[in-house]
C-alpha cells in the first residue's frame, strides 16, 4: 500500500452489507460451517450456505451497524468485522471478519480486530470472544497474537430429517 492510499477503519452502515456479502462468500469458501453441514449433509431444498451466509450477514448490518467496522482502501471497501455485545455479559462477541482476496496479508484482519477491542474497552466491557473453524490456518495464527486464547473446542454433528 501506498502512503497515499492507507486503510481507514470506518463505522460500518447498513448500505454496507452488500459489499460485506460479496466479501463473505469468497472468504468463507472452506471455513464455514454452513458449506461443511452442506458438504456432508446436502443442501437443503430452501436456502444454500452462500444464501445462509449472505442473510446473516445482511442481519449483523441492519441489527447493529454501530457495533460493526468497514475498512475502506481509498473508495473501495475490503473489509468488515460484526461484533455483538451482551452488556449484560460483559462481553463483545466478533461475529464475523473478512477481507478481499486481493488484500489479504496486509494487516487489514488485525486493524479490524483492533478496533473491535478497542469497542470493546469503550463500552466497558470485561471480555471479548472469537470463535473459528479449526481448518482456518490464517485465525489460528491471528487472534492467539491479539491476545486471544484457546479456551475449549467445540464439536459440529449434522443430520438429514
Amino acid at each position: 500500500m501506498s502512503d497515499a492510499q492507507q486503510i481507514v477503519i470506518k463505522p460500518a452502515r447498513p448500505q454496507d452489507a452488500a459489499r460485506a456479502v460479496e466479501i463473505t462468500l469468497e472468504a468463507f469458501n472452506g471455513l464455514s460451517i454452513d458449506q461443511a453441514i452442506e458438504a456432508h449433509c446436502g443442501p437443503t431444498a430452501k436456502l444454500s450456505w452462500q444464501e445462509i451466509k449472505g442473510r446473516d450477514l445482511r442481519k449483523e448490518f441492519q441489527s447493529y451497524p454501530e457495533h460493526c467496522f468497514v475498512a475502506w482502501l481509498g473508495e473501495e471497501m475490503v473489509g468488515y468485522v460484526t461484533n455483538f455485545i451482551d452488556f449484560e455479559a460483559g462481553r463483545g462477541r466478533i461475529v464475523n471478519l473478512a477481507v478481499d482476496r486481493d488484500q489479504r496479508g496486509k494487516g487489514i484482519g488485525r486493524l479490524l480486530l483492533e478496533r473491535s477491542i478497542l469497542h470493546f474497552r469503550h463500552l466497558g466491557l470485561k471480555q471479548a470472544k472469537i470463535e473459528t473453524l479449526a481448518s482456518n490456518e490464517v485465525g489460528q495464527h491471528l487472534y492467539p497474537s491479539l491476545g486471544f486464547e484457546e479456551v475449549s473446542r467445540q464439536v459440529h454433528f449434522a443430520m438429514n430429517l
